[in-house]
């Protein structure tokens, strides 16, 4: 194909994280290939991007199997239409990324009814929990790239084939230019808790005792919410107007919350990375129902859930997890990151070091396109 051949590309994302990356994966391969268009599963941020939204996916992100049962019924028939579509719309590439509960089924399904369509899988799910049936499905039914070694060496340990680049976000989000130190009585708190309504129903409120315990001996210490959508934003809104002294304010990109912050405390996820390349301190929480963290004391027993300490496999970012999420602890941990940031900061630029080069989001961009034979 020349450069000038129109291709047609199909994103599959189901959260705020997975939205990002596509729509930063997107970016970087019409930066290689100018004449692409896109349609997908997702909202505003891969509509902002360029993506034609034929499904969103407001209100789809659960907790977890047991926040998830209610939405199987409308999962399963937005499955089958877009089943239906991959067969009847001519598509150059589908590119799932992440959301494997969903996405890891809609592959299977496509193939069964015969869409040959070249799939990649971006950021296969599970990284952190692989086990060999899933990597197998994976590997039988897209062409998966993931960005962590420690995936890529499971996978080819089992002799199936995955590509790996290194993480895109090493890419996309440079280290913010260097912070003083916060006065001794304020400094400014992000306030990331979560894109989906159990984690901000679970966390907005515990951030919000955190800081106002803060103000007690920093009394000029103010607080920003980052919110994924406008549903966020109005979820958020409901827990400040319980608190309406407290000085807090809502904005809409996280990059923006972090970079204007004297540390950080963020619900366990991408953002957790994303904090840590921007290199501004950070602190770690995750609350779940008492069910759902059975659950998972089930089926991980992992030392550490946020990727910066997965990747470097040492405690670099305090986790604070369920009844150890106590607002006088966040506090407390915020405290001594504002008191004492630096020896984070150093952990954080080893972290840049061991996700990848810095062009991986062009690598990946690469392997996407060349699985059309660009």
């Amino acid at each position: 194909m020349t450069p000038a051949t129109r291709l047609r590309v199909f994103f599959a994302t189901g959260e705020a994280s997975g939205e990002l990356l596509a729509s930063e994966l997107f970016s970087a391969m019409r930066a290689q290939h100018a004449n692409i268009e896109a349609d997908g599963i997702g909202g505003e941020r891969l509509a902002a991007a360029g993506v034609q939204i034929i499904q969103s996916t407001a209100d789809w992100a659960s907790m977890g199997p047991l926040a998830a049962i209610g939405k199987i019924p409308k999962l399963l028939t937005v499955l089958f239409a877009m089943v239906s579509r991959f067969k009847r719309e001519r598509y150059d590439l589908i590119v799932f990324i992440d959301f494997g509960a969903f996405n890891l089924r809609l592959a299977q399904a496509a193939r069964r009814v015969g869409v040959t369509t070249p799939m990649m899988y971006y950021f296969p799910p599970a990284a952190w929990l692989d086990d060999a049936k899933r990597a197998h499905i994976v590997a039988q039914t897209t062409d998966a790239l993931t960005a962590f070694t420690h995936q890529r060496d499971f996978y080819r340990g089992l002799n199936l084939p995955i590509g790996y680049v290194g993480h895109p976000l090493v890419s996309t989000v440079l280290p913010r230019a260097p912070r003083g130190p916060a006065p001794a009585d304020g400094g400014r708190i992000a306030l990331l808790p979560g894109s989906r309504r159990g984690e901000i129903d679970r966390h907005a409120r515990r951030f919000l005792d955190a800081i106002a315990l803060l103000r007690e001996h920093r009394p000029n210490v103010d607080a920003v919410f980052a919110a994924s959508d406008p549903n966020a934003a109005a979820l958020l809104q409901e827990a400040l107007d319980e608190r309406p002294a407290l000085p807090v304010r809502i904005e809409r990109s996280a990059r923006e919350v972090l970079s204007g912050a004297d540390a950080a405390v963020v619900a366990s996820g991408t953002a957790v990375l994303e904090a840590a390349l921007l290199e501004v301190p950070t602190i770690a929480a995750y609350v779940l129902s008492d069910a759902q963290a059975r659950i998972a004391r089930r089926i991980y027993r992992g030392a550490y859930i946020t990727l910066p300490n997965l990747v470097l496999d040492a405690p670099i970012v305090p986790e604070y997890l369920q009844d150890a999420a106590t607002p006088s602890a966040l506090a407390d941990g915020l405290e001594r990151l504002l008191q004492n940031p630096q020896s984070q900061l150093n952990e954080f630029a080893r972290l840049r070091s061991a996700l990848g080069p810095s062009d991986a989001l062009e690598r990946c961009a690469r392997f996407a396109l060349g699985l059309i034979g660009q």
